[in-house]
């Protein structure tokens, strides 16, 4: 699984000729002026514009779903099994992915549908049935099968399972009090449909992305003696294996590479094929810009929020004594900061996995309505919404498992479909840099389709 996702993604990012990176700062004033759906350089918004939510919005609607435990717990899960080159290997990942994501958003605008609501629906399922025509038709009801699964695993169970864990040892909240209260507020939101989950994301992630990044710079400036040392242990671990020491059972290269790997893709979900089911619903027509903007979700979910768990992580001694997960990063927090640091960890935590079972909930409905029409739309929300204190209440190491399996089901119809669609990709890139008009995003009707 590991190799497809990073061989499909090696293959597209020398395919754009490393576009993704050469343009990370076009990508960022793209953002900026697409907060409201403005997407001219000129700021004046565009009326021929077509889409439910504002480019901004859809940006932070992927990472509303991205940036969640992985950004905590799985940080810290691959130092403790493959030691601080785990790390490079968690970067090398996301260089990677950022031209899978850039591709997934071109063939999401490119390809998308609208509804019998007039809403703008696309993602993988939709790129491999107008991309690739009929017959390859059942694929795409094998990803969005596969996706209407897994929402409810990765991004609704184990979301609130991870609250319920964190308040409850921090706070000693009872976990139905959790599953409860969470089931209300989702509820209240996932109810009202896109809209209204893209405003809520578009509030909720800037903010709590930001503080935790301050956070953790924070604890950064306390430890700032450590830092080199830790960015040494990072580029020196990557190639050379680990012994062990303290309660750290040492690790080989491998092992560095796999679980940096693999938590980096659990991260910033790139080769998923989530994250550009949200991107379809964007105010443009231009598929190329979209996916500009797109690419900045992994770059801001691994190198930078990622990479503050795991520098906080390796400038404090506490990753040695054999802890992992969730509770390692609390640990390593309170390390600089007594008596806060678990504390900001679970507050943390809390509102990445509340804003993730937002964002799944979007991608899981899409996927349904793939499957069964429009009008199963709200049967799937109110289940979803049903399901959260089943999570939170579970014991979650069947549903952990579970959700692995269809994560990695998912992932393959999307990279074929990568693969085979890759020729549109680079045609379309090359045509918007060089100042050639870029084909709009299809107007094809999904309810007659």
């Amino acid at each position: 699984m590991l190799i497809l996702l990073l061989g499909v993604g090696i293959y597209l990012q020398l395919g754009l000729k490393l576009l993704p990176i050469r343009k990370l700062g076009v990508g960022f004033k793209l953002m900026w002026q697409g907060r409201d759906g403005k997407s001219t350089p000129s700021g004046k918004a565009k009326s021929d514009d077509d889409g439910e939510i504002s480019p901004f919005n859809a940006l932070m609607t992927a990472l509303s779903a991205t940036i969640g435990t992985g950004n905590i717990a799985g940080v810290a899960t691959a130092i403790a099994l493959g030691g601080p080159g785990a790390v490079f290997w968690m970067w090398i990942t996301a260089l990677v992915g950022m031209a899978t994501k850039f591709a997934e958003a071109v063939l999401a605008v490119r390809y998308r549908e609208t509804d019998s609501t007039g809403n703008h629906i696309g993602g993988p399922m939709f790129y491999i049935k107008n991309g690739l025509g009929r017959k390859w038709l059942w694929l795409g009801g094998a990803f969005a099968f596969f996706g209407a699964v897994a929402a409810f695993g990765i991004g609704n169970t184990v979301q609130s399972n991870s609250v319920a864990d964190a308040l409850e040892s921090s706070f000693s909240i009872p976990p139905m009090v959790t599953g409860i209260t969470i089931m209300v507020l989702s509820g209240a939101v996932i109810l009202g449909g896109i809209k209204r989950i893209a405003k809520v994301a578009g509030k909720l992630v800037p903010i709590m992305g930001i503080a935790y990044i301050v956070a953790g710079i924070v604890v950064l400036i306390i430890q700032a003696d450590q830092i080199p040392a830790a960015f040494g242990n990072i580029f020196y671990y990557a190639f050379n294996p680990h012994a062990a020491l303290g309660g750290f059972a040492g690790a080989a290269v491998m092992a560095a590479i796999r679980f940096g790997v693999a938590r980096g893709i659990f991260s910033n979900e790139a080769g998923l094929g989530s994250a550009p089911i949200a991107h379809a619903a964007a105010k443009t027509k231009n598929p190329v810009r979209q996916g500009l903007i797109a690419m900045l979700g992994t770059f801001i979910d691994t190198i930078m929020v990622c990479s503050i768990t795991a520098l906080v992580i390796l400038t404090a001694p506490v990753w040695e004594m054999g802890e992992a997960g969730a509770s390692l990063t609390a640990l390593s927090f309170d390390n600089a900061l007594p008596g806060y640091g678990e504390a900001i960890v679970s507050i943390v935590l809390s509102v990445f996995a509340f804003t993730t079972i937002l964002g799944w909930s979007f991608y899981g409905e899409k996927c349904f309505q793939f499957l069964f029409g429009t009008r199963s739309i709200m049967l799937y929300r109110v289940l979803f919404v049903l399901a959260v204190p089943v999570g939170a209440m579970a014991q979650l190491g069947f549903i952990w498992l579970m959700a692995d399996t269809f994560n990695a089901m998912m992932a393959i119809p999307n990279l074929i479909a990568l693969a085979l669609l890759s020729p549109v990709v680079f045609k379309l890139a090359k045509d918007y840099f060089n100042g050639k008009e870029v084909l709009p995003g299809e107007e094809l009707d999904h309810d007659k389709a």
